[in-house]
């Protein structure tokens, strides 16, 4: 379950305030203060740069932040026309925002995309501009706010870069809000200006959010992290199901590699046995604190990454587990800028 949608809405004003209070704490001072990105001693503005207007997930007045988003991008199919297509015959119509055709196009061939191992170390960051001094072979920054120009600086780096989209719940600061019909937005899901989809019509969310994953296709990005994805364990005011999202999550990992990009599984912890073979990696919050990190293991017996953040505990209090797990491990501030401290 996303972390920010478990905590009920009384307590997390009271969950910030202990973590802000846990992380002001040390010996010499705030070590969020004090540390640069990658978690050693800097004056280094970026470092700690706030989150912006229109960061994934703003929440209410109540909470602070969210909890929750190389050489070159990975090249989508051929194109070539489908077996049996008479010479002359017209091109297939696509429908707008998919840049694929109609059906189950064939995907790319096998080893086209990004496969990404355990024990890779990664940077999370989706407020604030993108401090990319950070030296680690993995980013994971925000689809919109983030345009072609800073993956491509992260890729001749030799960055793999993840493009953070919420696939689970409307923003209303999104520049395609207005695509969802009101018919899509259920329950506010605890956070300003955020309502769960009707994951149930794929019909009509499968376009809308091909018509993502194409952004961060064309922007040049290796991979996707979707967010949201554990509706039908919420109160996303639809009768949902466990079969419901199976479905939903399986049409997002068809529409990532179709396109040639990576996915993976954000949390949704009950459903790692049916979805391990349908996505490449997984991104985890606060498994430690929640002594959780056990059913996440099998992604790394599968050969694919964990990428996992802790919000409340010291590195002292997790990363020996997450070490022995083969885990890509970091504590992150809730608000997820540039600031990191890695196991």
């Amino acid at each position: 379950m996303n972390r920010r949608n478990r905590l009920l809405p009384a307590t997390l004003a009271l969950a910030t305030a202990t973590a802000l209070l846990v992380s002001s704490c040390s010996s010499s001072g705030s070590e969020d203060d004090q540390d640069s990105a990658d978690g050693t001693p800097s004056n280094s503005p970026a470092a700690t740069a706030p989150s912006t207007p229109g960061t994934p997930g703003t929440p209410d007045a109540a909470t602070t932040a969210p909890d929750t988003p190389t050489p070159g991008p990975t090249t989508p199919g051929t194109g070539a026309p489908a077996p049996g297509t008479p010479a002359g015959s017209p091109p297939p119509v696509t429908p707008p925002g998919t840049g694929t055709p109609p059906g189950n196009p064939a995907p790319p061939p096998a080893g086209a995309r990004w496969q990404p191992t355990p024990g890779l170390a990664w940077q999370w960051q989706l407020g604030g501009a993108v401090d990319q001094s950070v030296d680690v072979p993995v980013y994971d920054i925000d689809g919109f706010e983030n345009d072609a120009s800073v993956v491509a600086a992260l890729h001749a780096k030799g960055r793999k870069v993840i493009c953070y989209i919420n696939a689970g719940s409307w923003e209303n600061f999104r520049p395609d809000s207005a695509a969802f019909a009101k018919s899509l937005q259920g329950s506010d899901t605890g956070w300003k200006g955020e309502k769960w989809f009707d994951i149930r019509k794929l019909d009509q969310l499968r376009p809308l959010m091909a018509a993502r994953f194409d952004m961060c296709r064309s922007k040049g990005f290796d991979a996707i992290e979707p967010d949201t994805i554990e509706a039908y364990n919420q109160n996303s005011g639809f009768p949902l199901t466990a079969d419901d999202q199976l479905k939903y999550n399986r049409m997002l990992a068809q529409l990532a590699h179709e396109r040639g990009l990576a996915i993976g599984l954000k949390n949704d912890l009950d459903q790692i046995p049916a979805l391990l073979a349908d996505f490449d990696f997984a991104v985890n919050e606060e498994c430690s604190q929640f002594d959780e990190c056990d059913r996440v293991a099998p992604f790394v017996k599968a050969g694919k990454a964990v990428f996992h953040v802790e919000y409340k505990l010291d590195t002292d209090r997790f990363c020996g587990k997450a070490k022995s797990l083969g885990f890509s491990s970091m504590r992150k501030k809730l608000e997820l800028d540039a600031w990191r401290k890695p196991c």
